[in-house]
């Protein structure tokens, strides 16, 4: 890692990514980092940030090897960790986001909630947080 940037950066592709763009930093708080259209319209490619973590998002159906390679993937799932859940969640819940698990203890000692974005990404939201260093 150089500067504390991530290095994993989950990506998915959207038949609307500019919907899911709006969602996630509406209803779900990431903050935009950049957008590149083509010249239809469709995202090449986009950035949005999560406290110090990130995800890259683009359009569905453009050409080149990782659409190709993504044709047919189902949705994902990723956590995010957040400090507070239940604000966070309030905030979901205020933008009209799809919520399939409440703010919720977990026996592991973490608080968590979880959702559905528009197009079946699931995403997790709370305060777990695995020590990575070896």
């Amino acid at each position: 890692m150089d500067g504390g940037r991530p290095s994993i950066y989950p990506t998915l592709l959207y038949t609307d990514a500019k919907a899911a763009i709006r969602e996630l930093t509406e209803a779900f708080g990431f903050t935009e980092l950049s957008v590149y259209e083509g010249e239809d319209g469709s995202v090449l490619h986009a950035e949005l940030a999560q406290g110090n973590g990130a995800v890259m998002l683009g359009s569905k159906g453009r050409a080149g090897v990782f659409a190709e390679a993504m044709r047919g993937a189902g949705p994902c799932g990723v956590y995010i960790v957040v400090d507070d859940v239940d604000a966070h969640h309030q905030r979901a819940v205020e933008h009209g986001a799809d919520i399939l698990v409440p703010p919720t203890d977990q026996p592991h000692g973490s608080r968590d909630y979880m959702a559905r974005d528009a197009e079946g990404n699931i995403w997790s939201f709370g305060t777990y947080a695995p020590e990575t260093a070896l």
